[in-house]
């Protein structure tokens, strides 16, 4: 009992003090909301000249970026891979793109696993929540590496529903890596790419995801109204 108290204090300490940072520090706060502004703009040059600004240190804070907005979902992790590979080029790119997205997928797991579905609901959705939870019970041990395949199924709300299930940190470790690499591969290439169209390439790229995702959820629809006419 002394222990679950305890455990519970720490949790409550961490949050609190990440609040008080947040509420009184104001080079944090600052900095939190230009990135977000940054993110919001839908621009990589934006991104890259944001991380330029950093000089040598400009990898690192592409890596703290990742993981920032793997806890801040849904901020499009898309334009971080896409800045890397044009900064970096597009091996380099995806090397740093992956370890980056895959720290802050951990990230999210524990943060469930240790806080819970309601710190999850409050940095997500409870409606996303719930729809990635039918996910996982349709496709039950295949659910991670299907939904990393997938480019419309919001990569940080997967990793904060898994935190919440049975699996383990591992089953989800190597799924999540196997699963993300050929988006990697592909936006990184791509991203190397990217010259003065960049808007206009990121918003196809949108327009493809809400095509694809319109495409899953006609298809999951005619399913379940077949099924209901079988019955």
């Amino acid at each position: 009992m002394k222990n679950i108290k305890k455990s519970t204090w720490i949790k409550l300490g961490v949050v609190l003090g990440l609040i008080l940072i947040y509420f009184f520090v104001s080079p944090v706060r600052n900095a939190i909301k230009q990135i977000i502004f940054i993110f919001s703009m839908l621009d990589v040059d934006a991104v890259k000249g944001y991380m330029l600004s950093f000089g040598i240190w400009a990898p690192i804070i592409s890596f703290l970026l990742m993981v920032f907005q793997s806890v801040a979902a849904p901020l499009p992790a898309f334009l971080i891979t896409f800045a890397n590979a044009g900064l970096f080029g597009w091996v380099k790119g995806a090397i740093l793109s992956w370890t980056s997205a895959m720290a802050g997928a951990a990230l999210c797991f524990y943060i469930s696993r240790i806080y819970g579905r309601n710190t999850a609901e409050k940095l997500t959705s409870k409606f996303a929540l719930e729809e990635i939870d039918g996910f996982f019970d349709r496709y039950g041990n295949y659910a991670i590496l299907i939904a990393r395949l997938l480019p419309f199924i919001s990569f940080d709300i997967v990793s904060y529903a898994a935190g919440l299930t049975s699996m383990s940190f591992w089953s989800f470790f190597w799924a999540t890596g196997l699963g993300q690499l050929p988006a990697t591969i592909v936006y990184s290439y791509a991203g190397e790419k990217l010259t003065g169209g960049a808007k206009t390439f990121v918003t196809g790229l949108l327009i493809l995801f809400a095509v694809s995702a319109l495409g899953f959820l006609i298809k999951k629809i005619w399913n379940e109204k077949n099924k209901k006419t079988i019955n």
